[in-house]
């Protein structure tokens, strides 16, 4: 029997609506039933959060490179940008085992065997060039941008993070360096003249040299690739949260697009402007 050809039309609309919508569905399945609050996804960041991870310290403009990760990926997830919840977190308290607030957590963490025996992390989402922090007074009494200059002066470190190995491993300079408790005494030791300079990733070394360290001078940078374990960025969650999973497949599906690649050179563009250190 031949069916008219308005049924077969009919037919074949609903058939490629039922199929886009299960599409659309699909889109976001993997997160389905995943996260904290149904069909919420709740992120953290620092308190405050920062320039040039995110702008004045509202992330949820979407605006900083970490902000702009982070939407990314949840539009990735299935997510609308108002299904996008923020809360605050510190550095260290996230970063402690147990159960979290949030689904997960993105504030510069660097990936180490370490930090992996308490929390989960994603792929990395940024691979970080590393700078060297100083003032002008130390440029005017000489340094340069070179190994030789960079050994023979007074270095300081927070003994929390990778700054701390990756300085001994690429600098080795000729008096150890001073370890602080966190970045903020670091900074606060280069104001007071007690260190010559401090290595910082790069979009971080911008800020504190822009805002917080008066007479702040980038010297320098080393390119990831000039470290064997170069410093690399990932989303901080709950051991054993079976999300990271198909947010794995999601910063995955943005970098082979080059979205992420993308969204770097709009908020971390400054970069470019900072000398190689050979």
């Amino acid at each position: 029997m031949k069916t008219p050809m308005k049924n077969v039309v009919t037919s074949a609309l609903l058939l490629a609506a039922s199929s886009s919508m299960a599409l659309a569905a699909g889109h976001g399945s993997c997160a389905t039933g995943l996260t904290l609050e149904e069909n919420v996804l709740t992120i953290a960041t620092g308190n405050p959060a920062y320039y040039p991870w995110v702008l004045n310290d509202a992330p949820e403009s979407g605006e900083g490179y970490e902000a702009a990760v982070a939407y990314a990926i949840a539009a990735e997830l299935g997510f609308e940008a108002d299904a996008v919840t923020w809360v605050r977190t510190s550095f260290d308290e996230a970063i402690q085992p147990g159960a979290k607030d949030f689904d997960f957590n993105m504030q510069q963490y660097s990936i180490t065997p370490e930090r992996e025996q308490m929390v989960d992390f994603s792929l990395p989402y940024y691979t970080s060039a590393m700078a060297v922090l100083t003032t002008q007074t130390v440029v005017d009494a000489g340094a340069t941008a070179t190994l030789d200059s960079l050994k023979g002066l007074v270095w300081g470190a927070d003994a929390n993070t990778t700054a701390l190995p990756m300085l001994t491993a690429i600098v080795a300079p000729e008096k150890d360096p001073l370890l602080y408790g966190d970045n903020t005494d670091v900074t606060a030791a280069m104001q007071a003249n007690q260190i010559d300079a401090a290595l910082f990733d790069l979009p971080t070394a911008l800020y504190l040299s822009a805002v917080v360290v008066e007479g702040g001078v980038l010297l320098g940078q080393f390119p990831a690739d000039r470290s064997e374990n170069p410093d690399q960025f990932g989303l901080l969650f709950e051991e054993g949260n079976p999300l990271r999973d198909c947010v794995n497949t999601a910063i995955t599906a943005l970098t082979e697009s080059g979205k992420l690649a993308e969204i770097e050179t709009t908020w971390l563009q400054e970069a470019t402007g900072v000398p190689v250190i050979e």
